[in-house]
C-alpha cells in the first residue's frame, strides 16, 4: 500500500550504504537531548512475529535510516510491525538517566527494550495509566549501563499513520520543554473554544446555519487535535482505549463533513457554483460515511480514505472560493485567503499521511498553524460579508430613490394640457394610498396580534420583552416573565371539539386582560400557553403575588356555551435584573419554571431558581 515509498527508500539506502557501520549517539556533558533519526537503522516485519532474541540474531539485516537528525522516520500506513535499533555511547561524566519520546500521539503500540532487558509499552490501544509516564506523547525512561554502549530496541505497529519522531532528552529539558509545548496547545485549543463559542453567539443571534456549521467544524476539528497531540488521551478519554484509536480518524472526518457544509453555506454554492455544488454534496456525504467507517470497516482503509477525501476536498472548496471571488460575492475574497491557509495545511498533512511529504515541523502542525491562521482570517471574512450585503441593500434602495426621483421629474415636465387629469389621477392614487395605509393598519394590526383572542402574539411579545429588558439594564430595574399553560385545556379540547376550546380561550385571554396592569404585556404564545412580561417589579414576591392572581382568576369556574368548565393554570417565573441574558435564555428559564410546576400537580406557580 502507501507504506511502498518507504521501503523504496529504505531498499536504496541499503543499496547505497550496504557494509556501512551505523554511528552510535554520542552523549557528552552539557548535551541535553539529541534528534535520533540519523543513527536508527530499521528492520521491517511483515509477518508481525519476530520476538526481540530473533531481531537480535538478524542485526545484519537491519538498514540504516539515512535521514537527517531532526527528521521524523515515516512508514505512511502500513501492515507490517517495524523495528528500531539505535546505540547510545556516553562520556563517563554524561548522565545515566535519559527520556526516550517518541513524538506520535496516534501509534497503536509501542514497544520499547532497553539496555538491561527492560520492557515496557504504551500506544493509543492502551489505557493512559499504563504508560510509563504520564505525558501526551509515548516517552520512555533510558537507563544507561555505568560502562561500555547501551543498545534500546523499539517495536512498533499501527494500523494508522506509522510516523515515528525519536528524541532523546535530558530528563530535567524534557519536563521544561514540555511545558511549554503545552502552554503552545492550550493557545491553541483556546483560540478554537473562543471562535466556536463567537460563532455560536452568533448563531444565537441571527439564526443563520452558516455559523452553526462553523460551530460543529470547529467542535470536530479539536476532537481531531486533541487525539492527534495526545491530549485527549492524557484528559478526555484516558481510560476509553478504543474511542481514543478512533478519534484521529473519525474527527478529521467530522471536520471534513461541518466544513463541507460551512463551505456549502458561506458561498451559497447551489446558486454561485452549481456546478461545483453536487461534488460539495457527494464529498460530505462520503466524510459523514468515513466517520462511522471504523466501526464496520478496517482502520487503516478509512484513514487513507479520510486523508484522500481531504486532499479532493481542499480541492474543490479552492475552486468554489475562486469562482465566487471572480463574481464579487460578499466576503469570498476573505474567505478564499482564510480557507486556503487550512486547507493547504490539511492537504500538507494528508500527503504526509500517505509519505509523499517528509515529515517536518510544519508538515506535522500544518494543521495547527493553518487553523490557528483561518481563525483570525474569517472573523474578516465574516465582516466583509455582511458589510458585501450592507453594501447590495444600500444599492437597492438608492436604485429605488433614483427611480422615484425619475418619476416625480416625469411628472414635473408633464404639459399643462394634462394638468386636470393629472389632479385627477392624483385624487385617485391620494384614496388609493388611504385604502393602502388603512389596510397596512389592518395588516399591522393582525400581524402583532393573536387572531383567536385579540392578545399579542409571539412577534409583538418578542419585541416588547426586549424593549422591557433594554429599559431594566438601564434603569437598574427589574421584570419578571410569567409563562402560563393551561392545565385541563387538552382535556376540554378533546371532550367538547374546537369550538368550545377557542371560547375557553377567549375567556382566559379576557380574565388575562382584567388581571394585568396596562404597562405590562400579555400575549398567546400558541395553543393553550400564555406570557406575561410584568414591568417595574421590586421583587420575585411581587412577581409571585401577580402569578397567584392569575390562577386564581384564571381558576374560577365558567361556563361556554352552556357548558360548565374548570380551567386551572400553571406559572413558571423567571426575574431579571440586568446582565448580558437573553430574552431566548429568560424564556428558557420560565419555561423550566413552567414545567416545575407542571410537575408539582399544576395549579401553582414556581420561581426559577438557576
Amino acid at each position: 500500500m502507501s507504506r511502498i515509498p518507504s521501503v523504496l527508500v529504505l531498499l536504496c539506502c541499503c543499496l547505497c550504504h550496504s557494509g556501512a557501520t551505523l554511528a552510535a549517539v554520542r552523549l557528552a556533558p552539557g548535551v541535553t537531548s539529541v534528534a535520533l533519526a540519523a543513527e536508527i537503522a530499521v528492520l521491517e516485519d511483515p509477518s508481525g512475529r519476530l520476538s526481540l532474541a530473533d531481531v537480535q540474531g538478524r542485526a545484519t539485516d537491519f538498514i540504516p535510516s539515512k535521514l537527517p537528525a531532526d527528521a521524523a522516520i515515516n512508514f505512511g500506513y502500513s501492515s507490517s510491525a517495524w523495528w528500531l535499533r539505535f546505540t547510545i555511547e556516553a562520556d563517563a561524566a554524561a548522565p545515566r538517566d535519559w527520556l526516550l519520546e517518541v513524538a506520535f500521539p496516534t501509534l497503536d503500540r509501542v514497544d520499547y527494550f532497553g539496555p538491561d532487558g527492560e520492557h515496557l509499552n504504551a500506544g493509543d490501544h492502551l489505557p493512559f495509566a499504563a504508560r510509563p509516564l504520564p505525558h501526551r506523547n509515548f516517552v520512555f525512561p533510558v537507563h544507561l549501563r555505568e560502562k561500555g554502549d547501551s543498545t534500546v530496541w523499539l517495536r512498533i505497529v499501527s494500523e494508522g499513520t506509522l510516523t515515528v519522531p525519536l528524541r532523546l532528552w535530558e530528563t530535567e529539558t524534557f519536563w521544561q520543554k514540555s511545558l511549554a509545548s503545552y502552554a503552545l496547545l492550550s493557545v491553541y485549543f483556546g483560540m478554537l473554544l473562543a471562535l466556536a463559542l463567537y460563532n455560536l453567539l452568533l448563531w444565537f443571534a441571527l439564526r443563520d446555519h452558516t455559523y452553526l456549521t462553523y460551530v460543529l467544524f470547529a467542535a470536530s476539528m479539536a476532537v481531531g487535535q486533541l487525539s492527534l497531540s495526545g491530549l485527549g488521551n492524557e484528559f478526555l478519554w484516558p481510560t476509553w482505549p478504543a474511542w481514543g484509536n478512533m478519534a484521529y480518524s473519525a474527527g478529521f472526518a467530522a471536520t471534513g463533513l461541518f466544513g463541507a457544509l460551512f463551505t456549502r453555506g458561506f458561498l451559497d454554492t447551489r446558486r454561485s457554483v452549481p456546478r461545483l455544488d453536487g461534488a460539495v454534496i457527494g464529498l460530505a456525504a462520503l466524510f459523514a460515511l468515513l466517520m462511522v467507517a471504523p466501526l464496520i470497516a478496517p482502520y487503516r482503509l478509512a484513514a487513507i480514505l479520510t486523508s484522500l477525501t481531504g486532499v479532493a476536498f481542499s480541492l474543490v472548496a479552492m475552486l468554489a472560493a475562486i469562482r465566487c471571488w471572480r463574481t464579487d460575492q460578499p466576503g469570498a475574497r476573505t474567505f478564499l485567503l482564510a480557507w486556503t491557509v487550512l486547507l493547504l495545511g490539511v492537504a500538507i498533512v494528508g500527503l504526509r499521511n500517505l509519505d509523499l511529504l517528509p515529515t517536518t515541523f510544519l508538515s506535522f502542525y500544518a494543521i495547527q498553524i493553518g487553523s490557528a491562521l483561518e481563525m483570525l482570517l474569517l472573523s474578516f471574512a465574516l465582516a466583509d460579508r455582511i458589510n458585501g450585503l450592507r453594501r447590495e441593500k444600500d444599492a437597492a434602495q438608492n436604485e429605488a430613490l433614483a427611480t422615484k426621483q425619475q418619476l416625480v421629474g416625469a411628472l414635473q415636465r408633464s404639459e399643462a394640457s394634462l394638468e386636470r387629469r393629472v389632479a385627477e389621477r392624483t385624487a385617485e392614487l391620494e384614496g388609493a394610498n388611504a385604502r393602502l395605509r388603512e389596510n397596512e393598519r389592518q395588516l399591522q394590526s393582525l400581524a402583532h396580534s393573536d387572531t383567536l383572542t385579540g392578545l399579542a402574539n409571539r412577534l409583538l411579545f418578542d419585541a416588547r420583552l426586549q424593549q422591557s429588558m433594554q429599559h431594566a439594564r438601564r434603569s437598574h430595574g427589574k421584570i419578571a416573565l410569567l409563562l402560563v399553560d393551561l392545565d385541563q385545556f387538552k382535556s376540554i379540547n378533546d371532550d367538547y371539539g374546537h369550538a368550545i376550546g377557542d371560547e375557553v380561550l377567549r375567556s382566559m385571554a379576557d380574565r388575562f386582560r382584567a388581571t394585568v396592569r396596562e404597562v405590562d404585556t400579555v400575549a398567546r404564545l400558541g395553543g393553550d400557553q400564555f406570557a406575561i412580561a410584568l414591568s417595574g417589579v421590586s421583587s420575585g414576591a411581587d412577581a409571585e403575588r401577580m402569578a397567584e392572581k392569575v390562577i386564581a382568576n384564571l381558576g374560577e369556574p365558567l361556563r361556554v356555551l352552556g357548558v360548565p368548565l374548570e380551567v386551572g393554570a400553571s406559572v413558571g417565573i423567571a426575574m431579571f435584573s440586568g446582565g448580558d441574558l437573553s430574552p431566548a435564555e429568560l424564556m428558557r428559564q420560565a419555561d423550566q419554571a413552567m414545567h416545575a410546576a407542571k410537575d408539582a400537580g399544576g395549579g401553582c406557580c414556581r420561581m426559577f431558581a438557576g
